[in-house]
């Protein structure tokens, strides 16, 4: 395995030695046009043509940057490629200009026997545009690795998502407190015991459907959430009050699945819900978030276990997407970007 530190060394060579290769090429093709002696001032003809490759991969490198960020591929390709010839063209002509008065000017050498501007201007053209060429394939094969990478990331990270998101479901004090609640309606109110059941069933029903669904439409959200509501009301009754407002149609939308209940639960783990005191929820469907607050009435030994805030925020980082957290006081507010419209 080649250590991180040995990596720039290697690429500098790589490049010290294949910008030389080329630049001993592009003498021998100046020699066959011009018709010059390829061994005559070896040594001074292949250092020019090496500082002139050299300038010309770094103009390059640096317009291939500019134009990565401010005109990407995928953006216009017609504006891009348009770009990328008039760039080769400004870096010709200003090199050019550039040796043509350090030779003439500065070395004081005749002009006598010498190409015209335009010929040397075709000859740099030529030798310039493969380098920019062999830079855009490596910053495609670049991007494809980095694509590919990013893909098994995200897979690895939706694996562990649904394995953390099951474990949180199905921990002993989840079960645990709905078992107590379903043992207590037994009893107390048979049907209303039936209805648990049934919510209970369908909110484990709704996580192993899961499986192979990264992505959920806020409809499909908040039909399990309804479930989820049920088991809360059964358990804490009067402790809380919920309110759901949508000032959006964003039903079809899609967002990360169980990310209100993880929400939920999170606000019914870290605060105290009691009638004397009750914890107030509200939902809001907006048209870009969607918005869960709860008042802030902390808990003082607070269950730490579960998926939390912090690992929801990096499954929608996944989708270049941020989760926003506001802490006024006495609100905690989380919004939820769409991932699609």
């Amino acid at each position: 395995m080649i250590r991180a530190e040995s990596l720039p060394v290697k690429r500098g060579l790589i490049f010290f030695f294949s910008s030389l290769l080329y630049a001993l090429c592009q003498m021998l093709l100046s020699n066959i046009v011009m018709e010059d002696d390829l061994w005559k001032n070896f040594h001074i003809q292949l250092s020019a043509h090496y500082i002139v490759v050299f300038a010309m991969c770094v103009a390059d490198y640096q317009l291939l940057l500019f134009l990565n960020k401010h005109l990407p591929y995928p953006k216009n390709i017609i504006y891009r490629i348009i770009a990328e010839l008039t760039g080769l063209i400004a870096i010709c002509f200003i090199l050019l200009s550039v040796f043509n008065f350090l030779i003439y000017n500065v070395l004081l050498v005749s002009h006598e026997g010498m190409p015209s501007f335009l010929t040397k201007f075709a000859l740099a053209m030529l030798t310039n545009t493969p380098i920019l060429l062999v830079f855009e394939l490596i910053h495609y094969f670049q991007s494809e690795q980095k694509a590919i990478a990013d893909s098994e990331k995200a897979q690895r990270e939706a694996l562990l998502f649904e394995h953390e998101t099951l474990k949180s479901q199905i921990n002993p004090h989840f079960l645990f407190n709905s078992l107590n609640v379903l043992s207590s309606l037994t009893y107390i109110n048979p049907e209303n015991a039936n209805k648990f059941t049934k919510a209970l069933s369908k909110t484990y029903r709704y996580v192993l459907s899961l499986n192979r669904q990264p992505q959920v439409t806020v409809a499909e959200e908040l039909d399990a959430l309804d479930s989820y509501l049920f088991l809360m009301r059964m358990r804490f009754e009067d402790s809380f009050n919920f309110t759901i407002e949508k000032t959006a149609s964003r039903q079809e939308s899609k967002i990360i699945p169980l990310t209100l209940q993880l929400l939920l639960e999170n606000a019914f783990k870290h605060n105290i819900a009691t009638e004397e005191s009750p914890l107030h929820i509200r939902l809001t469907i907006g048209s870009e978030y969607i918005t869960l607050e709860n008042s802030i009435q902390p808990t003082s030994d607070t269950d730490k276990g579960g998926i939390g805030l912090k690992y929801i925020s990096k499954q929608y980082e996944l989708y270049a997407k941020k989760v926003i957290v506001q802490h006024t006081g006495s609100l905690f507010i989380v919004q939820i970007p769409y991932i699609a419209p």
